[in-house]
């Protein structure tokens, strides 16, 4: 059976260089979850879709809470972003990216500024585009409310 949520020697190699330092603990308490175990529980809510406060105990990666707060910490301290480029370099060292197959939308790549003036000659008065919603009519409204 394929186990995707367990992290590789060879990956754990990769990321764990990225991750931020322990930080010092304030409060005597249970002892912290280490980060690869924490990120196999990552990995696991991700991969099966299961609630957070659902990842059994039993496999060993600490509470949900616990994987999701380190999840959080993670994300803010830009661990994904840095991951993303290193797995990317790798597999461009290795020629094993396959371009085809690239989709690039507008939550990852910034949109274009305004273009040249010519183009803004084709937009109608005052910089704004004509509404496909409503219509200078006063009685092409659909609205009751007048």
């Amino acid at each position: 059976m394929s186990r995707p949520w367990i992290v590789s020697d060879e990956l754990w190699g990769l990321i764990e260089p990225l991750l931020p330092p322990e930080p010092p603990k304030v409060k005597p308490g249970r002892p912290r979850v280490p980060d690869r175990q924490a990120l196999c529980g990552i990995l696991f809510v991700l991969h099966t879709g299961i609630q957070w406060e659902y990842l059994p105990q039993e496999l060993g990666f600490g509470s949900g809470m616990t994987c999701w707060r380190r999840l959080a910490a993670w994300n803010e301290a830009g661990v994904w972003d840095r991951l993303h480029l290193v797995l990317l370099r790798k597999l461009r060292s290795a020629g094993q990216l396959d371009w085809s197959r690239a989709v690039i939308d507008s939550s990852h790549v910034r949109a274009a500024r305004r273009g040249p003036k010519a183009d803004r000659a084709r937009s109608t008065a005052h910089g704004r585009a004509a509404s496909t919603t409503s219509s200078s009519r006063a009685g092409a409204s659909r609205s009751r409310c007048h």
